[in-house]
């Protein structure tokens, strides 16, 4: 661990996600989070109180994955919920909206990018490794199941956000990490990072 870099793993993430896309110091996500013993996934509570800076935030996270060693998925959990955290709280200080579908691709895009990248994006000498991306990619993108069945607009929006990340992904290895470019990479996800969802779906259907 880095000195200096916070202790638990939800602040952790927050501050790889923050160096990651240059965003600025932002509230620390432990000091959102509520723990659930209801074995619920994770969940961001946003509630609009109706008047100007008038909107609080919540991460709801499954206690097992903030106080014990979490699973792949329960992992995979905690990472969406600090993307969600830090995507609306960013888009806020920008004074931009945010949709359902941005925060789930840049979720998606963002689970991808830690566990298969984030030695490289971070600092020192690159060292992909392509077969653990490649499997990474199909365990994120490939090997996945939904509670909302296709057809209904929240497992249709999912399912499209996935694809949409799957493509991305793809890209991001076949242009950038293949061939050790990792400061054009970071570029291409701040850049897909700092855009709303118009762009957002253009930037991903580009691959």
């Amino acid at each position: 661990m880095p000195p200096g870099e916070p202790e638990s793993l939800a602040a952790r993430i927050q501050a790889r996600l923050s160096r990651l896309y240059g965003l600025e110091a932002s509230h620390s996500v432990d000091d959102f989070i509520e723990a659930s013993d209801q074995g619920d996934r994770e969940v961001l509570v946003i509630v609009d109180r109706g008047g100007e800076d008038d909107v609080e935030l919540g991460l709801r996270l499954p206690r097992e994955a903030v106080e014990g060693r979490p699973t792949f998925d329960q992992l995979c959990q905690i990472v969406e919920g600090v993307s969600h955290f830090l995507y609306v709280v960013e888009r806020a200080r920008r004074e931009l909206p945010a949709t359902q579908l941005e925060l789930e691709l840049q979720a998606e895009v963002d689970k991808y990018v830690l566990l298969a990248h984030g030695p490289e994006l971070e600092a020192g000498p690159p060292r992909f490794e392509p077969g653990r991306a490649a499997r990474i990619r199909r365990t994120l993108f490939d090997r996945v199941s939904y509670v909302d069945p296709a057809g209904t607009e929240t497992g249709d929006r999912y399912r499209f956000a996935n694809d949409l990340a799957a493509g991305f992904a793809a890209r991001l290895e076949k242009r950038f990490a293949r061939h050790g470019r990792f400061d054009q990479m970071r570029a291409a996800l701040r850049r897909f990072y700092g855009v709303g969802q118009a762009e957002k779906i253009e930037l991903a259907r580009a691959a």
